[in-house]
């Protein structure tokens, strides 16, 4: 059994840049989904997504903090579903994801209804540390840390 476990691992092991570019695709293809209507509602619609921050305190510039949201849903899920700008747009999607998680938590929604922007966020989080793979645009614009980019750093600098 053990022979049998360590065969299909190692199977699947070999196609993981595939399983990237599949998480990154669905992934990144539903935020841009979710997000698309928010950044076409123009301002009246980033207003009343704005507005959630009067949860924190924050009450001026509710068409700024309903843009960011909305652009870092859309643009963000269009980045990682591409592999651009891969670790930026993670931490702008961690920011986000956050942020919407505890505003429905000190709303009262409860974790019913706060558990997907909890669970996406972790799931941003893990991709920060993963990296967008080989199939992406930050490795074939050279952005991402292969081997040959590290040398390349260190001799610049060092």
């Amino acid at each position: 059994m053990r022979e049998l476990y360590v065969w299909f691992s190692q199977g699947l092991y070999s196609y993981r840049n595939i399983g990237l570019l599949l998480f990154r695709l669905g992934i990144g293809g539903m935020f841009m989904w979710h997000g698309f209507p928010k950044i076409a509602g123009g301002v009246e619609k980033w207003t009343e997504l704005g507005q959630t921050m009067a949860v924190f305190g924050i009450t001026f510039a509710p068409v700024f903090w309903g843009f960011g949201s909305a652009f870092a849903e859309f643009v963000g899920g269009f980045l990682i579903a591409v592999g651009l700008f891969y670790w930026p747009a993670c931490l702008l999607l961690i920011s986000n994801l956050s942020i919407a998680f505890l505003s429905q938590m000190l709303t009262d929604k409860g974790l019913l209804k706060a558990s997907q922007s909890l669970e996406d966020g972790f799931s941003f989080l893990a991709a920060l540390f993963i990296g967008p793979g080989k199939y992406s645009l930050d490795e074939y614009l050279g952005l991402s840390p292969s081997a040959n980019w590290g040398k390349r750093i260190m001799k610049r600098h060092w």
